[in-house]
C-alpha cells in the first residue's frame, strides 16, 4: 500500500489531474476562523490554502505521527498514514490497537507531518477524533482509499483489506480527526536553497465549531 504520488525527493511535485478531480469531489473544506503569525503581531503568515494543499496531496512516501493519551495519562506516539478528506484527517487502524483504544476513550489528539515538496513545511494538527460509523460514509471513504492504492472493502462500519504496518490487523476502524488548531512552520528539508524571506511563515490557524 502506498500513497498515490511518487515525486522525486526534493523537487516540486505536481498532482496528477485525476487525483485533483478525485480530491475535489470528496472534499468539503472548512475555513479557519482565525489566522495568526507565530512570530507576533504584524508578521507575515502562510496562507491556509498553501497548507491545506500539502495536507490533501501528500508526497509518497509520507509518514505522519499520531499522539494520543493512554487511560493512565501517559502519552503514546505512533506512525500513521493520514488522508485529508472532507476538511479533516482520517486514519485507518485495527480496532484493537492502542491508538484506537486511546482515541475511543479520549478523542483529543495531535498529528504531525512534514511535506518535503519544496519549499518544505512541517504541519501539526490538534483536534478531536471520532470513529466513522455510518456505513455509507465508510463505503465512500473506502472508495477514496482504493483510489489511493489501498484496496479496502467496506463491511458495515468497518473495512477489511491488506495489512499496513502502521494500521495493525483488520478489521479496521476509520477514525476522523477534525482540526481545532493547525500549526504550519518552514521545514528543514531544502531550507538552505531559499532566501529566509521566501520561506513559508510560521502560522497558527484556529477553527470554530461547526
Amino acid at each position: 500500500m502506498s500513497n498515490a504520488h511518487t515525486p522525486t525527493r526534493g523537487s516540486p511535485s505536481p498532482v496528477p489531474r485525476a487525483t485533483l478531480i478525485r480530491m475535489t469531489s470528496l472534499t468539503k473544506e472548512r475555513t479557519p476562523a482565525r489566522e495568526q503569525s507565530m512570530l507576533g503581531d504584524g508578521a507575515r503568515t502562510m496562507s491556509w490554502a498553501f497548507a491545506q494543499e500539502r495536507l490533501a496531496n501528500p508526497e509518497s512516501p509520507r509518514t505522519s505521527w499520531l499522539a494520543t493519551t493512554r487511560a493512565d495519562g501517559q502519552p503514546h506516539l505512533m506512525p500513521v498514514i493520514a488522508f485529508w478528506i472532507d476538511g479533516a484527517l482520517h486514519i485507518v487502524a485495527g480496532e484493537g490497537t492502542r491508538k484506537v483504544r486511546d482515541l475511543l476513550a479520549d478523542g483529543r489528539c495531535v498529528v504531525g507531518t512534514s511535506s518535503t515538496r519544496l519549499p518544505s513545511i512541517d504541519l501539526v494538527v490538534e483536534g478531536h477524533a471520532e470513529p466513522v460509523t455510518d456505513s455509507d460514509e465508510v463505503r465512500r471513504i473506502a472508495g477514496f482509499l482504493n483510489d489511493n492504492n489501498w484496496p479496502l472493502e467496506a463491511k458495515g462500519d468497518k473495512v477489511q483489506g491488506p495489512n499496513a504496518p502502521t494500521a495493525g490487523p483488520p478489521p479496521y476502524t476509520i477514525i476522523r480527526i477534525v482540526p481545532e488548531k493547525v500549526f504550519g512552520l518552514p521545514g528543514m528539508f531544502g531550507m538552505e536553497q531559499f532566501d529566509p524571506e521566501d520561506l513559508p511563515k510560521p502560522t497558527r490557524w484556529e477553527f470554530g465549531s461547526d
